[in-house]
């Protein structure tokens, strides 16, 4: 069922008639007429009405339904599931400041646990800290073999503000030495063995920098409303042998077979006849390189066994931070803890990561199902995106040179390992900084630290919307002017919309008027006398669809159906506000009725923000 292509038709359609056609071997329009007749009366439904060749289309009691809405039983009810769902995202390399391009697969992530939330989901939010990996690996090595410095004087280091920068930029300094100094790989080689063994200086170090960055990353997420439940570490899959019992499951099911001559002799690998349909062009996947150390494909297998409670272990885990409204995040360790708390063991599984990554999340799919489990292979779901990229004028506002051929794109890529990037907190920060001076120039006499408090919020509800209103199959390319607009496609449009619903009501209370009992006066009657208004009619179906909305985005997994739902509906309240002189109606009924439908519009677009992430300013 769903609504009909033009709205005069009614309010639902189904083409349940043309399915049954064979069945009943009658014509479609037939079988229409069929049920209309017998299916009878049904509270609040108005008409059955048989349509086109065979389509039956459904027609609300107008009354009833504002009567339902007014008591906040006019959407879908939010049923509390059983199932836990599992949602991993972010899970930022811990050897530098998060980027632009992290932004949006913390947003997403965030945006769709959000969704799920509010349809009555158990969701445990993960963050994967990629703790030995190749990435902390080069920044160790930098500060060890290219600055000579020793543990205490990284630790110092980390004590300090911006390590996070700090690191970015010896990223990019160890990177390019590698480039002229091939043979300074060895640093890199020499210091996984040590990170993977947890033993020595560079492992301790590895530790300290990882630590000190994963910090500094909840930080700059926090600042977009985004947290986390618990943090599972690379490190722990190795020390506690997730990966060993991993591997032994995966050479026992003959997934991965050892590899005897050719460019891989020594290396276990799966056959690309395991994840590819075009094997005959691929090659097979190294899963444990030729000395021994695994890749990254290989911990994710054992990591994903984890998710779904079928590795047959779990993490001791301890406390990590306190968010600043008390709640706890929690990270795995290898020390044993009291007993208490117990993660993964996940009904489904949704990775937020790169859509560069599709062929190492079909590796990781292809071992689950080589050791059986083809059902958790169908419930991991690969929530892939699109990157991040930034308009010319923007990497101009930013203090980014550009080429002249780099002037004349439509978007600039930015590089991590090159150094050349936006790191998340100077975007937030110059977003706050822009909006400020808006908010300044409109407020000149409310208080500082309010005022400093609304621009933060227009900014993060800007950034947030930009990120989110797309699809995630398109590249992003990030602009301020458009992100930070009132008008358009954006998210303080839409704050906007919301903040004068508010607005109007808060008016009308300061002109000594009281708000009137709406369910007293606005019964099925009034309401009914009032929604014979096409144009009341149709705002109220809109704005009502606000669960539908996110229903649909959670079917399609588009957290962006929920973005142009907000936006949509800020239109109709937007053309509603301009067409009714709401607190100005002479008529006392008319009245309550137009006040009743401000503080409606007012309460979905609230609601949809909040799944957004997106927080309401006191003023714009």
């Amino acid at each position: 069922m769903g609504a009909p292509a033009q709205p005069e038709f009614g309010e639902l359609g189904t083409a349940v008639a043309f399915q049954l056609a064979r069945q009943w071997k009658k014509p479609p329009r037939a079988i229409a007429q069929e049920l209309a007749a017998g299916i009878g009366a049904i509270e609040g439904v108005a008409a059955l009405e048989p349509a086109g060749n065979g389509y039956l289309n459904v027609r609300f009691e107008r009354g009833y339904y504002g009567r339902q809405a007014l008591e906040g039983a006019g959407g879908v009810p939010a049923t509390a599931r059983t199932e836990k769902i599992i949602v991993e995202h972010t899970n930022i390399n811990p050897n530098k400041a998060a980027h632009i391009g992290h932004l949006r697969n913390a947003v997403l992530g965030d945006t769709f646990v959000r969704m799920l939330r509010a349809r009555g989901y158990q969701v445990e939010v993960q963050n994967y800290i990629d703790n030995t990996g190749v990435q902390v690996a080069d920044v160790v090595a930098g500060f060890h073999f290219l600055e000579n410095k020793a543990l205490d004087q990284v630790a110092e280091l980390a004590r300090g503000e911006r390590f996070d920068y700090l690191c970015w930029d010896l990223y990019a300094r160890t990177s390019a030495y590698y480039k002229e100094h091939p043979e300074a790989l060895a640093w890199r080689a020499e210091t996984l063995h040590a990170v993977e063994s947890g033993q020595g200086v560079l492992a301790g170090m590895a530790h300290l920098v990882a630590d000190a960055v994963v910090h500094a990353h909840l930080k700059t997420m926090w600042r977009l409303g985004i947290a986390y439940d618990v943090l599972p570490r690379e490190s722990e899959i190795l020390h506690l042998k997730f990966w060993a019992t991993a591997f032994d499951l995966l050479r026992q099911r003959g997934a991965i077979q050892l590899e005897t001559e050719g460019k891989n002799s020594g290396c276990w690998v799966m056959p690309a006849s395991s994840f590819s349909d075009d094997s005959a062009d691929q090659d097979s996947k190294v899963i444990v390189r030729s000395n021994g150390t695994v890749t990254y494909v290989g911990k994710d297998i054992a990591y994903q066994l984890w998710k779904f409670g079928l590795l047959g272990k779990d993490f001791f885990y301890r406390v990590w931070s306190v968010y600043p409204d008390g709640k706890q995040v929690w990270v795995s360790t290898d020390e044993p803890q009291p007993a208490g708390h117990a993660f993964g063991a996940g009904a489904r599984v949704y990775n937020v990561i790169d859509s560069r990554q599709s062929y190492l999340q079909n590796v990781v799919v292809a071992g689950l199902r080589a050791l059986g489990y083809t059902d958790q292979a169908e419930r991991s779901v690969h929530f892939s995106y699109e990157m991040v990229a930034l308009s010319p004028r923007t990497c101009v506002e930013l203090g980014i040179q550009l080429s002249e051929e780099d002037q004349k794109r439509s978007y600039v890529e930015v590089s991590g390992r090159k150094g050349l990037g936006v790191k998340a907190d100077d975007l937030i920060d110059k977003l706050i900084e822009t909006a400020a001076r808006e908010v300044d120039s409109r407020h000149p006499d409310a208080p500082a630290a309010e005022r400093l408090q609304v621009a933060t919020q227009i900014a993060i509800g800007a950034l947030r919307y930009f990120m989110l209103k797309f699809t995630r199959n398109t590249v992003i390319a990030f602009d301020f002017q458009e992100a930070l607009s009132f008008e358009g496609d954006t998210g303080p449009y839409v704050q906007y919309a919301a903040v004068r619903a508010r607005n109007i009501l808060r008016k009308f209370g300061e002109r000594g008027d009281k708000l009137p009992d709406f369910a007293a006066i606005l019964d099925e009657n009034a309401m009914r006398r009032h929604l014979a208004s096409e144009d009341f009619w149709q705002l109220l179906v809109a704005a009502s669809k606000a669960d539908a909305a996110i229903e649909w985005a959670l079917a399609s997994g588009e957290p962006a159906h929920v973005a142009k739902f907000a936006f949509t509906l800020a239109q109709s309240f937007n053309n509603f506000y301009h067409a009714h002189p709401v607190i100005h109606e002479e008529n006392a009924e008319r009245r309550a009725f137009l006040l009743w439908m401000t503080a409606y519009f007012g309460a979905q677009l609230d609601r949809t923000l909040t799944v957004l992430g997106i927080e309401l300013p006191v003023y714009m």
